[in-house]
């Protein structure tokens, strides 16, 4: 893949707001620091759920103002039924919100950043493991 560009997975900004030492985190620092980090929706959506004040909200939306937000057209979602689709029949479940990010990732030519192995089942997605 020609692409440095990353899709962090929800797990990653996580490592990364709690200010933890971990790979992931600091894979997702270098990101941030060459200005290569993409987003998308249910990213957003799967971090506000779990915040705890709105300060936190609102440190985490300002975070995502910086960033490109990629969305998904009518084609996209057909391609990700069709994937997850495929998935099970094979015997695996995807979580909807891994599917909607594999699906944006491999669209627009990036990896996804995350600790989540079942991202690794998906054909010709890259995956960054921080």
């Amino acid at each position: 893949m020609a692409s440095n560009r990353l899709l962090p997975d929800t797990c990653a900004w996580i490592d990364f707001f709690r200010g933890s030492s971990t790979p992931l985190a600091a894979a997702l620092e270098q990101g941030v620091l060459h200005g290569e980090l993409l987003t998308c929706g249910v990213v957003v959506m799967e971090l506000l759920q779990g915040v705890k004040s709105p300060r936190e909200e609102t440190m985490i939306l300002n975070a995502f103002e910086a960033l490109t937000h990629l969305e998904m057209s009518r084609e996209l979602w057909a391609t990700a039924g069709r994937l997850a689709a495929g998935l099970r029949s094979d015997g695996h479940n995807v979580p909807f919100s891994d599917i909607v990010i594999a699906v944006l990732a491999l669209q627009h030519n990036c990896a996804v950043l995350t600790a989540d192995r079942h991202f690794e089942l998906i054909p010709n997605l890259a995956v960054t493991k921080g």
